[in-house]
């Protein structure tokens, strides 16, 4: 195979850790490539240069912009309304997400799944990837989003396209709830086999905030937490002093950038690999930040 012409894209995109991670894979999968960083302020001006790409991933801001000027997106992409792989043919640009499988895939190599009740965090783009993959592997899904005061209706809107999904397949038995975190916080009753957070509350530089207390945590089975950065936020720590299963953001950022690769070239990765490259993920992070991350 000739050399594969790649890169991520984004504005700002100083502290990606995407070649990192895609140089390793790219090395596993024994496909010669060259893996860029594009710093792009206009899309529009840099589609001739994107074109000339196979293949490219997308961050903050062009998730939803790069839309416009695709030939093709996946189903997973045009329900989430957000992509972050794309796959260049003869030119033309075909948009993919990977938040949602990246998530699932992650999940799994811990030895848990989407086959429980999941209590969600948030309502905006990652929320809407794993709550559709969520709704995608299991037929009578049991979701709650839980909202920030002011975003009510957008997170009634996710859930009335969930529950359109859901119809539309048939589906009879499945549930949707919304709910503010003081309402979240409140509620002694409820359990959740999956709290899944996609907020930004613990993200670096503010790591020591938390999303929801160990009320909340003390109900649930399993804690995933989509932050990355640091490795193991408040939210984490919080849930292995309670005893529960964790699963920390690192997994799911290298479990998206494997599932690009499923798309582009039809690789599969083994197990101890993925293992292995989140753990070195971990450090080359704590490098770059410091031994607090």
């Amino acid at each position: 195979m000739k050399t594969q012409k790649a890169a991520v894209i984004g504005h700002p995109i100083g502290h990606t850790m995407s070649p990192f991670i895609q140089e390793r894979l790219f090395e596993l999968s024994g496909i010669p490539m060259e893996y860029r960083v594009m710093d792009v302020p206009e899309l529009a001006a840099a589609l001739p240069e994107l074109r000339e790409l196979d293949c490219f991933n997308i961050t903050i801001p062009h998730k939803t912009g790069i839309i416009p000027y695709l030939s093709d997106m996946c189903e997973s992409a045009r329900l989430c309304g957000s992509v972050n792989t794309v796959k260049v043919i003869d030119g033309r640009l075909c948009g993919y997400t990977t938040d949602g499988a990246g998530a699932a895939v992650s999940l799994a190599i811990h030895g848990l799944d989407f086959h429980r009740r999941v209590l969600i965090l948030g309502n905006g783009g990652a929320a809407r990837a794993i709550a559709f993959q969520a709704a995608v592997n299991r037929p009578d899904f049991d979701i709650s989003i839980a909202h920030r005061e002011g975003s009510y209706d957008k997170a009634m809107a996710l859930a009335g396209e969930l529950a359109d999904f859901a119809r539309s397949r048939g589906d009879k038995k499945f549930r949707v709830t919304v709910m503010s975190y003081r309402e979240l916080e409140d509620d002694r009753d409820s359990k959740y086999g999956l709290i899944v957070n996609t907020t930004s509350v613990g993200m670096y530089p503010n790591v020591n905030a938390c999303p929801v207390s160990g009320k909340v945590v003390e109900r649930c089975e399993a804690v995933f937490d989509a932050v990355f950065n640091p490795g193991e936020t408040e939210l984490i720590k919080l849930a292995k002093s309670l005893g529960k299963k964790t699963v920390p953001g690192m997994g799911m950022l290298v479990c998206q950038a494997a599932y690009s690769h499923k798309i582009w070239y039809d690789t599969e990765f083994k197990n101890e690999d993925i293992l292995q490259l989140i753990a070195d993920a971990q450090r080359e992070l704590a490098v770059r930040f410091g031994g607090g991350v």
